[in-house]
């Protein structure tokens, strides 16, 4: 099968660009052609025959013409010409939209239609939802700079994105997004879509309070490499690794940190809230890591701990800590609780409720045979490897 993989960015940015380089590069080895569509940049990794890329849109500076920027985000005509160039000449089977909204515009499913009805192929078009976009103008369903989760757009009340600065806290940059959903949802531009992947139950319930996306959802959790040759002794400690930030439950975190000076705690990431994490005695700052350095510190905590107070989808970090035999206290919000078999790869507590974060930390830290048969447990198979995600996929494209 011939597959393109369109998405914003095609450099290493975040959780969408792993997701997409891991399964183009599997679904190579398998003997299946992949080629990439989204905007150039000099880091770009992967590419088209054709060499066809959008400008590229810093959404976030907006350093581009003040007259032509709220057009280029809401629809691009330039995304629309280059996704042509790649569809003549590569004539796909399949196109897997992933991050699109913004910088390269719903606009392409117009060209992706067009191009359907004019060469008489039956292109799959599948998408794959990593966040909550197609339903909420910032993609969180969460008002930013209050903390607070907001399901007002899934009523239909777009109008609230800007009236509370979703968006970047920019009153324009909210506006415009505002605008977007409301152009996309009147003109039903998304029931182009054949499929969506959602790699949750709790983000297909979201999806399908839309009578627009009933029928096209399928549930397919994230896929996470859980190859080791021997397991590493525990190291005494518990994890935290990922943003130092409001959403994810920082504060709460830190302020039980206080609270439990015996154990010792290593934080591995960035983010705003790192100057209060440092401040806390039994707190390790070891910094943003990855790959090896990642992996190791993950393997070695006797658990970890995800302490997320926004909707958060498949995180990766807690599949990786089990993956990796780390049991995982993890907030029960968003998909965070279908990750967790409770009993047996973690714990879950009350999101945002410091009290029963402190009282399961301490139950897990006190018992050493829980966190250890938590551990025996984890080392079991809980999730699918890229292969098993992407022959799921190959039959997904291939389904009438």
């Amino acid at each position: 099968m011939k597959v393109l993989m369109v998405n914003k960015f095609l450099y290493p940015n975040g959780g969408s660009e792993t997701y997409i380089f891991q399964i183009g590069k599997q679904l190579e080895k398998m003997g299946h052609k992949v080629q990439y569509f989204g905007m150039e940049d000099d880091r770009r990794i992967v590419g088209n025959e054709v060499n066809s890329y959008t400008s590229n849109i810093n959404f976030h500076t907006g350093k581009i013409s003040r007259l032509l920027y709220p057009f280029k985000i809401i629809y691009s005509v330039e995304a629309r010409k280059k996704i042509r160039l790649v569809l003549n000449d590569f004539a796909p089977d399949v196109v897997h939209l992933n991050n699109f909204n913004f910088q390269l515009t719903p606009s392409i499913i117009y060209e992706i239609e067009k191009y359907r009805r004019q060469s008489g192929k039956k292109v799959r078009l599948v998408f794959t939802a990593h966040d909550f976009q197609l339903l909420c103008p910032n993609h969180m369903l969460r008002i930013p700079f209050s903390n607070q989760n907001c399901e007002k757009c899934l009523e239909g009340n777009l109008r609230q994105c800007t009236k509370n600065k979703c968006i970047h806290n920019s009153l324009v940059k909210s506006l415009l997004g505002e605008w977007e959903g409301k152009l996309y949802r009147k003109l039903k531009t998304y029931r182009y879509l054949d499929t969506i992947i959602c790699p949750s139950y709790f983000m297909e319930k979201k999806f399908l309070t839309n009578s627009l996306y009933k029928g096209k959802t399928m549930v397919m959790h994230n896929f996470v490499d859980a190859s080791r040759a021997e397991i590493p002794d525990k190291k005494g400690y518990v994890l935290y690794f990922g943003r130092y930030s409001e959403e994810k439950g920082i504060r709460t975190l830190v302020s039980v940190c206080k609270r439990l000076p015996e154990i010792p705690f290593v934080f591995a990431g960035s983010g705003p809230l790192e100057n209060e994490m440092n401040q806390v005695d039994n707190i390790k700052n070891a910094g943003f890591l990855k790959g090896a350095a990642l992996r190791k510190v993950i393997e070695e905590a006797d658990f970890s701990v995800y302490p997320s107070e926004w909707y958060e989808n498949c995180p990766f970090s807690v599949m990786e800590s089990i993956a990796y035999g780390t049991p995982v206290l993890g907030a029960d919000i968003g998909g965070i609780p279908e990750l967790i078999r409770v009993g047996e790869t973690g714990e879950l507590f009350k999101s945002g409720d410091g009290d029963d974060l402190y009282r399961k930390m301490k139950k897990m830290w006190d018992n050493k045979k829980i966190s250890q048969d938590y551990s025996e447990k984890c080392r079991e198979k809980n999730f699918d490897t890229v292969q098993e995600y992407c022959e799921k996929l190959i039959w997904l494209y291939q389904k009438n």
